[in-house]
């Protein structure tokens, strides 16, 4: 983590023009063609929700906005994000959050979040990340989403994303997904979520 000088950070005009707002959070969703990653997580005998949560913490990675947090007023920049997503066990009412580092390596993130999804028993991982460095997910898989908003205390300078989605849709030969994000307009804007997109989809494309 790394403090910036406020004077010094190009985007100081636009974070000054949001931050008298008391709600400068956005909701906006897009589908995705998710067609390579649930062919690859077949092949691979990977979970697909454990390998998006992971392409999404990746790109998000990518894109620097993404990495700039507001501490009220004081603007930091985090070197990694961290994935924290709900689980449910299979026939399950009450669901669990896990938190762990993303790594570098799909698999590997894919066999430890199983692994530590079927250990805690905790409603929610213990651990030494700082919170606005966390992305926070979660999936409700009995049904297409359009969108979706999240529950939280009004607090204009919190940084944290959300992601989720819900049940893929099959469309002709394509697998497709819709991806909601909540984003805080201080220090986000559509660019920036184009540009996570372009990385999305570029990861999934090359596996």
């Amino acid at each position: 983590m790394k403090r910036i000088d406020m004077e010094q950070w190009p985007r100081r005009g636009h974070y000054n023009f949001f931050a008298p707002m008391s709600d400068p959070f956005y909701t906006l969703s897009f589908p995705a063609d998710v067609t390579a990653l649930r062919t690859y997580c077949k092949a691979e005998g990977l979970s697909f929700y454990h390998a998006l949560v992971y392409g999404v913490t990746k790109a998000m990675e990518a894109v620097e906005a993404f990495h700039y947090k507001d501490r009220q007023g004081e603007i930091i920049y985090h070197e990694q994000l961290v994935p924290s997503f709900t689980h449910l066990e299979p026939g399950g009412e009450l669901f669990r959050i896990i938190t762990l580092d993303a790594g570098d390596d799909l698999a590997d993130f894919c066999r430890r979040a199983g692994a530590q999804a079927a250990a805690q028993t905790d409603f929610i991982t213990q651990g030494p990340w700082e919170e606005d460095a966390l992305i926070y997910f979660t999936c409700l898989p009995w049904f297409p989403l359009t969108s979706l908003t999240n529950e939280k205390d009004l607090k204009p300078w919190d940084s944290v994303p959300r992601a989720a989605w819900g049940r893929w849709e099959e469309q002709g030969d394509k697998t497709m997904l819709n991806l909601s994000l909540e984003l805080n307009h201080r220090l986000l804007d559509g660019v920036h979520v184009g540009r996570f997109y372009q990385r999305l989809c570029q990861w999934m494309e090359e596996l």
